[in-house]
């Protein structure tokens, strides 16, 4: 059975100020049917959003949005678990850093873990540690870590779902005759130069860091699909029916 790294960011798992949880049904009953093909690895962002449900401080603040994230990680986590418990899935919480990927012994004892849970059937969730991952958090690093995941942990594929359906020539939400890729072979240097934009107020990163991701994993021979969050039929198309509709793949 393959192995997929799936990544949901906070554009698509908060909806004013708060956790979409619309959305979060729908993803969860998405993993529940990719799992007929798939193993999962689930990487998710939202941790900061659901904190902010309990505590209203100024997100721009770094020690604030840590401190939200330690009251928004198991919230975050609770809201996930009733979902699953639906399909009698079984989940667990994985908090990393990119520390912990530039350790031979702490990646191992990871992949170990993950390794584990997959075989006995359970969801791993993975997300950065927001509370003492301060440059991470910053720079919106779940789009690189899920890559590290990806690739640590023996992923075919890394799925990320995010506000747009694709990566166009041109931002899409600015110009009308932007076009799709459908499939990027190789990362141009200047698009990894452009400044991260996020695209909610609980985004850490934007386009810039899903194509360091891409990057990363083409550099590997690995694959990446980027996708809508909000329209999962996309993705659902493309993974379970080997049907392309919209999207971008990122392979070598």
């Amino acid at each position: 059975m393959k192995r997929i790294v799936l990544k949901v960011g906070s554009a698509v798992l908060t909806e004013q100020n708060r956790l979409a949880k619309d959305r979060m049904n729908n993803l969860v009953e998405f993993i529940h049917r990719l799992r007929d093909r798939y193993e999962v690895i689930l990487v998710s962002s939202g941790a900061v959003a659901a904190g902010y449900t309990e505590l209203k401080v100024d997100k721009k603040i770094l020690a604030n949005r840590q401190a939200l994230a330690s009251i928004g990680q198991p919230l975050l986590m609770n809201n996930y678990k009733k979902r699953f418990d639906k399909f009698k899935i079984g989940t667990s919480q994985l908090l990393l850093t990119a520390d912990d990927f530039d350790s031979r012994k702490r990646t191992k004892n990871a992949k170990n873990s993950i390794n584990i849970l997959l075989e006995h059937n359970i969801v791993p969730i993975i997300n950065e540690n927001d509370v003492t991952a301060i440059e991470e958090l910053v720079f919106g690093d779940n789009d690189r870590l899920s890559a590290h995941v990806c690739q640590y942990f023996d992923a075919d594929m890394l799925v990320i779902l995010t506000d747009i359906d694709g990566f166009y020539d041109k931002n899409p939400k600015e110009f009308d005759d932007a076009k799709m890729f459908a499939t990027i072979r190789e990362i141009d240097i200047k698009w990894l130069e452009q400044k991260a934009n996020p695209s909610s107020e609980f985004a850490t990163g934007g386009i810039v860091t899903k194509l360091m991701a891409a990057d990363f994993l083409i550099k590997r021979g690995k694959q990446m699909f980027l996708s809508s969050g909000f329209d999962l039929s996309y993705a659902e198309s493309f993974l379970l029916y080997n049907k392309y509709i919209k999207g971008t793949l990122f392979r070598a």
